[in-house]
């Protein structure tokens, strides 16, 4: 048995970059950030905080709902899972990604006065996805996300 599920509720750090591939299916792409706050041990040393850059892809429905909804600054709840992959830049050095593939996603930001946000939006089942998807997620261009940090 193995398990690969991640949850996360970090700060949008810029608006979702949204593609639609050939067939119709969106995929959103934006990093979030989660901080473990800084704190000072008993015997008086300073444990700086901490900020942790994940890079999301959200499919088909979560996407063209973080399209309408998502903005930088959001505080979200992001579940799915933690996958990695490869790819060779432009000068020929492999790079690596680690991506987070989310399932599931609630919007904690208060909803703006502009427009209506829905609570939650739960993807398709992992099953219903077509094959598409993988070789889709392969053919992104890695190099946006990689070691950049949106600031």
């Amino acid at each position: 048995m193995s398990l690969n599920k991640v949850q996360l509720i970090g700060n949008v750090g810029k608006d979702p970059d949204v593609r639609y591939l050939d067939s119709g299916v969106a995929v959103a792409t934006f990093p979030l950030a989660t901080t473990d706050r800084g704190y000072t041990l008993a015997n008086g040393t300073q444990v700086p905080e901490r900020t942790e850059w994940h890079n999301i892809v959200l499919w088909r429905g979560l996407a063209e709902t973080a399209e309408k909804y998502v903005r930088k600054g959001d505080k979200l709840y992001i579940e799915g899972k933690i996958r990695s992959r490869s790819y060779d830049d432009q000068n020929g050095v492999k790079r690596y990604v680690v991506e987070i593939f989310g399932d599931n996603m609630e919007m904690l930001s208060s909803p703006r006065q502009s427009q209506q946000a829905p609570q939650s939006a739960p993807a398709q089942p992992s099953g219903a996805q077509p094959v598409q998807q993988g070789s889709a997620a392969q053919s992104a261009p890695a190099g946006e996300m990689s070691d950049d940090l949106p600031f």
